[in-house]
């Protein structure tokens, strides 16, 4: 008990942690592909497969077949960033690179069993996707849109002045029971707390399509608070296959006040709701292959679905802020993610694993490109990891991730400002995880 009293203690500073430091991330829009070591190590294959701390944060079923651990990861997130401007015939027309390419990020989970029937966990883990920081500008004094705010400095990528760029960070403490209903079936619910930051600054141009120009950019960081839940199924079906479904509601947030007048819909920023099925298909005692598919909803969130366009071609009837005010044109993405691990011997297993998710702006059009430039999602991702067993009660894991590069460009929605051209944005993260679990 004083083990778990002592992890409990680690869960509360990682959390503090994370709230201070969750980056932007690849892949899935802002929910990254897995927490935990084993989902890591196998790009987030984690319905029915990958039995550590972290059922919580993929299927709280699973929990049943978890034993008594702790699992406590570093993650070395080290994303590239870059976005251009041609064909404007203005000073615009330059390049700017993201400073943000290296984050360290904490994460825990702990598993207990109660009885033969019940268990009990808790993880930490965070989501991100909007952190980008761009200080490229046109070097040229008197070149912003809102010289009031402004005065003669140069602009910046959106025409507004200094540094330009959105930070969003969102963490989760999600708590968990699981229930095996009988030897081969369990049922669980996880309820998910979740505390959420976001700041924006350089979009000073954009005042005057606001509805609340005050509450628009350069606010500092706002805070909010919500609660949803997650609930879950685990099943063995056969000896060779195991499968697995999960549902999560969408998490239900306070606004952000600071921001109303640039989120839709008055600066709420709810998570979306978002739902997972998969099986584990085992040939022998030695492979386990998973499969998984999830869908996450994002076209429910007005301030992620609706389109780029909307305040600048309505100022008026639509302005920024509004229900119906401009975003990131982000359609609801299903990501199909595969893995296989191989127990190599007693104390080494070896995973690895491929995840494809479509990109969530619904096109490269003008009504999508301008904001993804702050939103970078990867199509692809691979990991490569290991789990080494050094005792009888203790295991290091490892996982290399890779979010292949993406490029897409598309017509500039700042021609309503008077600059337009073409605007590209080229990403690519790598990913390294280090983890300590403890079997008690």
């Amino acid at each position: 008990m004083l083990i778990m009293n002592r992890a409990g203690t680690v869960l509360t500073a990682a959390m503090i942690v994370l709230g201070v430091a969750m980056p932007a991330r690849a892949g899935g829009g802002y929910f990254i592909l897995g927490y935990g070591p084993y989902a890591n190590q196998s790009a987030g294959t984690a319905t029915a497969v990958g039995m550590d701390a972290f059922a919580a944060a993929s299927n709280p079923a699973k929990l049943s077949a978890v034993e008594d651990r702790v699992d406590l990861g570093l993650i070395l997130f080290m994303p590239y960033r870059r976005v251009e401007r041609t064909g404007s015939g203005t000073p615009y027309d330059f390049a700017s690179t993201s400073d943000n390419d290296l984050f360290l990020l904490p994460e825990a989970g702990i598993a207990k069993r109660i009885n033969d029937r019940w268990s009990w966990g808790v993880a930490l883990y965070g989501n991100g996707g909007l952190n980008t920081e761009y200080h490229g500008n046109t070097g040229i004094p008197d070149t912003n849109a809102n010289p009031g705010r402004c005065g003669s400095q140069p602009g910046n990528f959106f025409l507004g002045c200094g540094k330009v760029g959105f930070d969003l960070a969102q963490v989760n403490l999600a708590p968990t029971l699981s229930w095996q209903a009988t030897p081969k079936h369990s049922f669980g619910a996880t309820l998910l707390l979740t505390y959420q930051r976001f700041e924006a600054y350089g979009l000073e141009a954009f005042e005057s399509v606001s509805q609340n120009p005050q509450a628009l950019t350069g606010n500092g960081h706002d805070e909010a608070l919500g609660a949803g839940i997650r609930i879950g199924w685990y099943g063995e079906i056969t000896p060779w296959l195991d499968a697995g479904a999960a549902w999560s509601s969408r998490v239900y947030m306070q606004d952000f006040d600071d921001y109303e007048g640039l989120l839709a819909d008055g600066g709420n920023f709810d998570l979306p709701e978002n739902y997972n099925v998969g099986v584990a298909i085992k040939p022998d005692s030695r492979w386990t292959i998973g499969l998984d598919i999830q869908r996450i909803r994002y076209s429910d969130i007005p301030a992620l679905d609706n389109g780029v366009l909307n305040s600048l071609n309505d100022p008026q009837g639509s302005p920024l802020g509004s229900g119906n005010g401009s975003a990131f044109n982000w359609a609801s993405n299903t990501i199909y993610k595969a893995a296989v691990a191989f127990d190599a011997t007693d104390t080494l297993t070896l995973r690895g694993g491929y995840a494809y998710g479509d990109q969530t702006q619904r096109d490269d059009g003008p009504n999508s490109v301008s904001l993804n430039m702050f939103t970078p999602n990867a199509i692809h991702q691979v990991s490569l990891g290991l789990s080494w067993r050094l005792r009888a009660n203790n295991e290091l894991n490892f996982a290399y991730s890779r979010y292949t590069e993406v490029e897409y460009d598309g017509p500039s929605a700042t021609a309503g400002l008077g600059v337009g051209g073409t605007e590209k944005l080229t990403a690519r993260v790598d990913q390294v995880m280090l983890a300590w679990s403890w079997f008690p």
